[in-house]
């Protein structure tokens, strides 16, 4: 459902989220030895996400990420928008094209219905779920990161 690239880009925001008590920036290097990512593909993510005034990006020797804005603003939604776009949001589980261009130009797909439904309630919970929510249910497990 969601890209590699957007999963690990909420993997770094929650893990900067769960360990910003006492640091400003966190290193990628630490970043994605602690998450277990690759670090050149994890930092043109996080650039993404410093772009779009998620995160903020400090170069140098100490330099590294942290967040720009407050946990509890940053929601799910908020990522995978900046990270993958709203495709998921919109488009056909079938045909290509969002589902109001399918259905102006033929007849839905055998599904709509039944996906327009979870859609909804995808969206719902990307919207509701902020990244303080997973940095919580984060501290309660060992493995979330890995």
């Amino acid at each position: 459902m969601l890209s590699n690239s957007c999963r690990y880009g909420i993997r770094a925001v929650v893990y900067l989220a769960s360990n910003r008590h006492g640091k400003n920036n966190i290193g990628i290097r630490e970043i994605s030895e602690n998450l277990d990512l690759p670090a050149p593909f994890l930092a043109k993510i996080l650039q993404q996400l410093a772009k779009q005034k998620i995160l903020n990006s400090v170069k140098g020797p100490n330099g590294g990420f942290s967040l720009l804005k407050k946990p509890e603003s940053v929601t799910m939604l908020d990522i995978v928008k900046i990270i993958d776009g709203d495709d998921l949001f919109r488009n056909c589980l079938i045909h290509d094209g969002s589902c109001a261009e399918i259905k102006r130009n033929r007849k839905a797909c055998p599904v709509h219905d039944d996906y327009s439904a979870i859609r909804a309630n995808i969206v719902r919970l990307f919207r509701e779920k902020t990244v303080a929510d997973l940095a919580r249910a984060a501290d309660g497990s060992d493995n979330i990161f890995i």
